[in-house]
């Protein structure tokens, strides 16, 4: 559980970084983008994943010690995250679009995403060597445009950003 800090919301300076990624924790996330960021928490915000402990435990693995995890429910992230305690610095991660489209709409504070990782499906089209977007993945990107929040296409630090609108 979040610690919740005496009433005041912190969340919005407390979330260093929202991704998307398929792939949720893996090494690159649980090093490279952690040590990064200085996050201290990793919250993979997934309704299916905050069910699954043998899949939390698989991802707990691949993450230093010194950082926490929590697997929460897209609506638990959205009550959680506002909780935060000023010390926990926040790395946010979701599976695809459509979760964080929910988090935004939740009013957590997400300003910028960094859409690291979306695997080709059937009815997708591959955009970048790691974004492949459907119809309605689109519809998402834009939407959240029109919020003003920047969606960077960047799947390590080293690489550099750009606007995923610069490859659509």
């Amino acid at each position: 559980m979040l610690i919740k800090n005496k009433g005041m919301n912190l969340s919005m300076s407390n979330i260093l970084l929202t991704r998307v990624d398929n792939r949720l924790i893996h090494g690159q996330i649980a090093v490279g983008w952690t040590n990064y960021v200085g996050a201290n928490l990793i919250i993979v915000a997934n309704d299916e994943v905050a069910e699954d402990t043998i899949q939390q435990n698989l991802m707990d693995l691949a993450v230093p010690s010194g950082v926490q995890t929590r697997y929460f429910t897209i609506k638990e992230t959205i009550e959680k995250v506002p909780l935060a305690a000023e010390h926990q610095k926040m790395f946010i991660i979701v599976r695809d679009l459509p979760d964080v489209l929910a988090l935004v709409e939740g009013d957590i504070g997400i300003d910028n995403i960094n859409l690291g990782n979306l695997h080709y499906e059937k009815g997708k089209r591959q955009i970048t060597n790691s974004i492949a977007i459907s119809d309605s993945d689109e519809k998402i990107l834009n939407y959240l445009r029109e919020k003003d929040i920047a969606l960077i296409v960047r799947r390590v630090p080293e690489e550099r950003g750009e606007s995923i609108f610069s490859y659509l």
